[in-house]
């Protein structure tokens, strides 16, 4: 082992061991990501809405809408208790707070008012006491609420019972609650606290305490007080740690056993939403009765009453990301308990996950140091997969919750610092040889050589290459006017602006010589539509000059622009290595080389920046081009079909260009056939054309001058550019 691996390993498992600690530690991010996981996993398999003897009596928008504002009279509560005790409920809870004495009743709105007898308001009836009678030897279950201010906390109606040590001290502390009406609550068949996620942030509620604590007593939450109620039950059975206190491990109610977190609380699996559990407090308040569909789903059903009216306020989240009103959760929790479908995240899960971290943090260590970066990280990713395969199928087949991401994080972050200090330290030799020759070789180039065994061979391939030279035009007067460090800040500033186009392309730069730039498309790698991206360079280019003249980026003020000519032919080439053994360039030679630099020369014969050959003018029909002659080039036997540039499709789409197109056919054909006509229609042109671009009035400047280039085109040249 080398001193860079003992590093390595000393580092890693540093990494390993700071995250097996954070874990330990379980944070807030940590939670927070377990909970997203979890809800990801009743998300794509929610429980299955059965039809359960659970409903919701909503007082909805409609219910408000019948019978005014809330809060209600406590007499029309009074008539809802004595309506679903006629129907048959079993039990009745109230996610309500009677806190308060109900200021709608006469005695009190009597009372408030000046003038009025004492006497008189004491023979009124008070909704309270009506509220209160009604729900006498009924099962009725009020709901309590958790306060900040006060140590009030209320009576217990049910019996406790231990088995282990005592868990007592396991869920959330009670400090305080707020008081209901004395009698409401003397009468009350059971009383259960209406809080769904005490002292949690998230809007989510994924697991509901189904008990509080003030260190001595227990109390019970609304959903299991309804359900004990509802069998007539009077103890609650509690499962403790056989050999710790303050865990709770499950806990009986009635016929029915329920498995609990540790803190007592019970992990929702939630269903979507459905209608069916719901039945609108109008149709039971009725005034002529509840209809018998209604009645029928009430006879031997819990009932849970609350609201899902938005301006009461009581809409919660769930896990598979709805908002439902909260006392549908508690509907959710005793459907949950009567099918028998639990979630449960064991005591060893923790334990598992913080193990996880350590063995699979070391095994990637090792391997990341003492094999490669891509042995380990195949490793890693089988550990993802198997991590979450186990994680799922623990879900689905075991209502288990485990984890999978905090390992595959904490693996993630252990690979990835094993293998930047692999990077950093073990491979710094390759990277010194890679640094060495990137002062002289292309990125391009460099990649070749790295991923090919023969390509530092000499020689090359013949493929269709777009070329392209670009010339900086009068660059010796410009030279002449400047000192040798100016002439240098010019060329490096022209020519990074220019290039960076030949780039973003997908083009490739061969070389710089002097103010000239060489570049073509189509190698080292396949281009797709390699001449249009060629012309869109050009025209790029065209652009940045004048972005760069405008702005006097040269300092040569504004009475001096700066000109270029681009000439652009597509052909066969020969492109690779070449040179000598010991030193060579990429690069590419033929005559498809030879005709773009001669198209480039051609620029200031013709008047204009940007000249194409008709081999390439074939693959660009989108483009506005103007015919520009049949020039004859050095080297060749035949005359060479050439054509300017002028824009790109949103400019050959332009009504403006049309007109100058039509022009410029009738100027050629002036050309070829000695019109006369020839001067007048030169003119027209120069016209259409400043309103088109203003490159083109030295073209038409000079193109009477070159009246013989139009009057011998190339063979199957019209019918190419037709085509």
């Amino acid at each position: 082992m080398t001193r860079a691996q003992q590093i390595g390993v000393v580092l890693g498992l540093a990494i390993v061991t700071a995250l097996t600690i954070l874990r330990a530690s379980d944070p807030g991010i940590f939670k927070l990501i377990r909970g997203v996981t979890f809800d990801e996993y009743q998300r794509l398999v929610p429980r299955t809405f059965e039809p359960m003897p659970v409903r919701v009596i909503d007082i909805d928008e409609a219910s408000l809408h019948e019978f005014g504002q809330w809060p209600w009279p406590r007499d029309r509560m009074a008539l809802l208790v004595n309506r679903l005790s006629e129907m048959g409920a079993s039990a009745i809870a109230f996610d309500i707070l009677f806190a308060e004495p109900d200021r709608l009743s006469p005695r009190n709105v009597v009372r408030d008012v000046a003038g009025v007898d004492p006497s008189l308001a004491e023979k009124l009836p008070d909704n309270d006491e009506i509220f209160a009678r009604s729900i006498a030897e009924k099962p009725v279950v009020l709901g309590f609420g958790l306060s900040n201010e006060g140590h009030y906390r209320p009576p217990v109606k049910a019996g406790f019972a231990f088995t282990g040590e005592s868990p007592v001290t396991a869920p959330p502390y009670l400090g305080a609650s707020t008081p209901l009406r004395p009698q409401l609550e003397a009468n009350a068949a059971g009383l259960g606290h209406i809080s769904l996620n005490p002292g949690n942030p998230s809007p989510v509620v994924r697991a509901v305490p189904l008990f509080l604590t003030d260190g001595e007593q227990l109390y019970p939450n609304l959903a299991i007080e309804a359900l004990r109620v509802a069998q007539g039950a009077s103890t609650y059975v509690l499962s403790g740690a056989p050999d710790r206190a303050g865990i709770m491990t499950s806990v009986k109610i009635g016929d029915f056993v329920v498995p609990l977190t540790t803190a007592g609380e019970l992990w929702l699996y939630v269903t979507p939403d459905r209608a069916e559990r719901y039945i609108s407090a109008r149709q039971v308040l009725a005034a002529e009765g509840a209809s018998p569909a209604v009645a029928a789903a009430i006879d031997g059903s819990i009932v849970f009453v609350g609201t899902s009216a938005a301006g009461l306020q009581d809409i919660r989240v769930t896990a598979l990301g709805e908002n439902v009103p909260g006392v549908s959760l508690h509907a959710q929790a005793v459907e949950q308990i009567l099918s028998g479908r639990f979630l449960s995240r064991p005591d060893w899960a923790d334990g598992l996950e913080i193990l996880m971290i350590a063995v699979l943090g070391c095994l990637l260590v090792g391997v990341t140091t003492f094999v490669s970066p891509a042995v380990a990280l195949a490793c890693g990713l089988l550990i993802t997969a198997m991590a979450l395969v186990a994680s799922w199928l623990s879900f689905l087949y075991a209502g288990l919750l485990l984890d999978p991401l905090a390992p595959i994080i904490s693996g993630s972050i252990t690979h990835f610092a094993s293998t930047s200090f692999r990077i950093l330290v073990i491979d710094r030799e390759r990277r010194e040889v890679r640094r060495a020759f990137g002062h002289y070789l292309s990125p391009s180039l460099l990649h070749r050589i790295e991923h090919s065994r023969d390509a530092l061979r000499l020689g090359g391939d013949d493929r269709e290459l777009t070329v392209m030279f670009v010339d900086v035009r009068s660059f010796t007067e410009i030279s002449e006017r400047l000192a040798p460090t100016a002439v240098v800040a010019f060329l490096n500033t022209l020519l990074d602006a220019l290039s960076r186009h030949v780039v973003a392309n997908e083009g490739t730069l061969d070389k710089f010589i002097g103010d000239s730039i060489m570049a073509f498309w189509n190698a080292p790698v396949d281009v797709a539509d390699h001449e249009i991206k060629a012309v869109r360079a050009a025209l790029a280019m065209r652009e940045t000059l004048a972005e760069l003249n405008a702005g006097d980026a040269f300092g040569f003020g504004s009475g001096q622009q700066v000109g270029i000519g681009i000439g652009i032919h597509t052909g066969l080439a020969c492109v690779g290595n070449m040179g000598a053994k010991t030193r060579f360039n990429y690069s590419a030679v033929g005559d498809a080389v030879n005709v773009a630099a001669r198209l480039e020369s051609c620029c200031k014969e013709v008047g204009f920046d940007i000249l194409i050959s008709d081999s390439t003018a074939r693959s660009v029909p989108g483009m506005a081009l103007i015919e520009a002659g049949a020039i004859p080039l050095k080297g060749k036997s035949s005359r060479t079909q050439i054509l300017a540039v002028v824009g790109d499709e949103r400019v050959a789409a332009s009504a403006e260009f049309a007109a100058l197109a039509v022009v410029h056919e009738q100027l050629t054909q002036a050309l070829h056939s000695h019109s006369k006509n020839t001067r007048k229609l030169i003119g027209t042109a120069k016209l259409r054309a400043a309103q088109v671009i203003g490159g083109l009035a030295e073209f038409y400047q000079r193109i009477s001058g070159r009246s013989d280039h139009f009057r011998e085109v190339p063979d199957g040249f019209e019918k190419s550019v037709a085509d």
